[in-house]
């Protein structure tokens, strides 16, 4: 994927060429912008029900834009969030994004939802993962800038689920709640990802589960 990023790491866009006969596959509602010669055919990913799964369990759109070019063009994409955009080169390898950051990939990847587990449904703080693989790019965003942690083997790193961005197949990672349920409930704190290295992480400086924590306890209430 030939894409250009510009304007982050706070309010990235990225520009994805689209060459003569090629396509992109981009997250609905992801496009600002694209040049008339550029298509978009819209469909659900992996069909009705891969379409039902992705959205049900990965949170993201049950629909998916590709965009196809007969005489070369491009697309402009941008995040829900302010935040930063990355392009990943997986060469055959797999990763797992988080849901809401995938916004586009070539078409040589597969993108497959894989559901956290039903711990995730404590506290609110679901760990809702896509996995991608094959070979191409995947062009990630965050909410916030993003964060390389490099995790030595046998060494453990414990992630807020809220800031986790991607990580590599092969990792190991578990969620658990934040230390006690005490701390979970009076601190603020819910849910964690406990991963296991080697390997490294992408994190984001921002979360939007606490971003929607701050907007709705400012909402007056009826009495």
């Amino acid at each position: 994927m030939r894409a250009e990023i510009t304007q982050g790491p706070s309010f990235a866009m990225g520009r994805i060429e689209v060459g003569p006969g090629a396509e992109v596959k981009v997250e609905a509602g992801a496009m600002a912008s694209m040049t008339g010669d550029v298509s978009i055919e819209t469909k659900a990913q992996g069909g009705l029900l891969g379409g039902l799964k992705r959205s049900m369990l990965g949170g993201e759109s049950f629909f998916v834009n590709t965009f196809r070019s007969t005489g070369g063009g491009h697309v402009q994409v941008a995040a829900k969030l302010p935040g930063d955009l990355r392009l990943l080169p997986l060469g055959g390898a797999t990763w797992y994004v988080q849901s809401g950051s995938w916004i586009a990939s070539d078409p040589t990847v597969e993108v497959d939802t894989r559901w956290g587990g039903a711990k995730t449904f404590f506290g609110g703080e679901g760990l809702f993962l896509l996995k991608c693989s094959g070979v191409g790019d995947v062009l990630v965003s965050s909410y916030g800038a993003i964060v390389e942690q490099e995790i030595r083997a046998g060494d453990s790193y414990v992630v807020d689920t809220g800031h986790v961005v991607a990580f590599p197949e092969g990792m190991s990672f578990a969620v658990e709640k934040a230390n006690n349920w005490k701390t979970a409930l009076l601190g603020a704190e819910g849910l964690v990802t406990r991963f296991q290295g080697p390997g490294a992480i992408w994190i984001q400086t921002r979360s939007e589960q606490a971003l929607l924590g701050w907007v709705l306890s400012r909402v007056p209430r009826s009495s």
